[in-house]
């Protein structure tokens, strides 16, 4: 935490939530996106319009985009940027409850990164935590085994790459300026978006029409219909994230964790307001499962 602020638990809290709840809203997005445009164009267009409102901010406030170590952030956010991948792809593909759930099971990875790799120790509440947090992800998928298929795990795989990140960002990002982190994130997705576009340039790939062709798809030109949900989501990116990181600046961050969670009460409202998903009861009650895991490991961290 970044010691020039105060410590503020409630406006923190405020922050974390007014995060969710933007971002909740904006991610539904994705859907009408993903039926026009690709993933890697949509991540070039969204860093093309975050990285001057960026610059304009670190000038105004005097803030330095210049990383401290920039080996630990650059990797720090290729651990992001495929985390997000994995996130906006499976969203073409499933609810966003699931996305969510899939997403936010990063505390569950975190304390096995932190007890297998960082040798730290995990206790009896931990594990409770980490077995009460499998069974909400089995809810949350909520089908039969015969009919998973790979987009059901995308989400859980960007919990592990979000996980990865949070680790880098604790281990080896100490010190480091949030706009130098928020703008190298939009640097190395602008890569690896440019990177992807040409290699599917070269290869040529049958494109399948509507989401279906979300990750295949090369770059596209006539992008009118779908620039206003661009723009609105690179905006909610920037102040959504902000706010996160404000969140972090201000309160302790094992209590300011579990606001996080309202994510899970905010996308799924928006996405049956916006696009008519709908969750059932079994996954709802995945969901509260997956957020109690969460909660418990931010308690116990806490206490400590």
């Amino acid at each position: 935490m970044d010691k020039n602020f105060a410590v503020n638990d409630r406006g923190a809290a405020i922050c974390m939530i007014a995060a969710m709840f933007i971002l909740g809203f904006t991610d539904n997005f994705i859907v009408f996106i993903s039926e026009v445009i690709s993933l890697w164009q949509f991540q070039m267009l969204r860093a093309a319009i975050a990285l001057p409102l960026i610059a304009l901010i670190a000038w105004v406030w005097s803030i330095s985009l210049r990383p401290k170590r920039f080996w630990a952030v650059g990797l720090r956010s290729v651990f992001l940027s495929v985390s997000m991948v994995f996130y906006f792809w499976s969203l073409a593909f499933i609810p966003l409850a699931q996305a969510l759930a899939g997403l936010f099971t990063s505390p569950i990875f975190i304390l096995l990164i932190s007890g297998l790799i960082l040798r730290q120790k995990i206790g009896l509440f931990r594990i409770v935590a980490v077995s009460i947090g499998f069974i909400g992800i089995i809810l949350v998928v909520d089908t039969k085994l015969i009919d998973l298929t790979f987009f059901s795990f995308l989400p859980v795989l960007g919990g592990f790459f979000y996980a990865m990140a949070a680790v880098a960002t604790r281990q080896l990002c100490e010190g480091e300026t949030t706009l130098s982190l928020l703008a190298m994130l939009m640097v190395v997705q602008s890569v690896v978006g440019a990177f992807a576009l040409a290699l599917i340039a070269l290869l040529e790939p049958e494109i399948p029409l509507g989401t279906s062709g979300f990750v295949l798809r090369g770059w596209v030109w006539s992008i009118n219909s779908v620039l206003p949900w661009i723009i609105i989501q690179a905006l909610g990116a920037i102040l959504g994230i902000g706010l996160i990181f404000k969140a972090y600046q201000i309160g302790q961050a094992s209590q300011v964790a579990v606001f996080e969670y309202s994510a899970l009460i905010f996308g799924p409202f928006f996405a049956w307001l916006l696009i008519g998903q709908q969750v059932s009861i079994i996954q709802f009650l995945g969901i509260a499962l997956i957020a109690s895991a969460g909660t418990i490991i931010a308690i116990r961290s806490l206490k400590e």
